[in-house]
């Protein structure tokens, strides 16, 4: 997830969709001519990851979805589409993914403003978990 993305703050949305994979550049280009998307880059400290904003869209538009290297932060992470659901309460919902016969597969980290985690559910399929930051009052 990036950390330029506005995701939903409502429990039950899919907030945000990422694609991990060994070679982010040539996806982003792949995806440019497919889909017709724009990339914008986010340094990651060393190479960028990519948000990936409608071709057609007018300047400032969100971006829908993002496309990483599987490294860094995203080391180890299959090469899969993966959804980000918004949760009310994270740690509440890491405890369900457990009782319910899933796995954490990544622990909480802050990204989006919120914090997420990663999941894998009972039967092995990955997303992402995400708890918005609390609203300004």
């Amino acid at each position: 997830m990036s950390e330029s993305t506005a995701p939903a703050t409502h429990p039950g949305a899919i907030s945000w969709t990422d694609l991990t994979v060994p070679d982010a550049d040539r996806v982003r280009d792949f995806y440019a001519a497919v889909a017709g998307w724009r990339a914008h880059g986010i340094d990651m400290g060393g190479y960028e990851d990519y948000c990936m904003i409608p071709g057609g869209a007018p300047e400032g538009t969100m971006p829908v979805a993002g496309i990483c290297h599987a490294r860094g932060c995203n080391e180890g992470q299959p090469a899969c589409w993966m959804v980000y659901i918004t949760v009310a309460d994270l740690d509440h919902a890491m405890r369900e993914v457990v009782a319910k016969g899933g796995q954490i597969v990544r622990e909480p980290r802050a990204a989006g403003g919120g914090r997420f985690c990663v999941i894998k559910d009972p039967a092995g399929a990955i997303a992402g978990l995400y708890q918005a930051a609390p609203a300004k009052s």
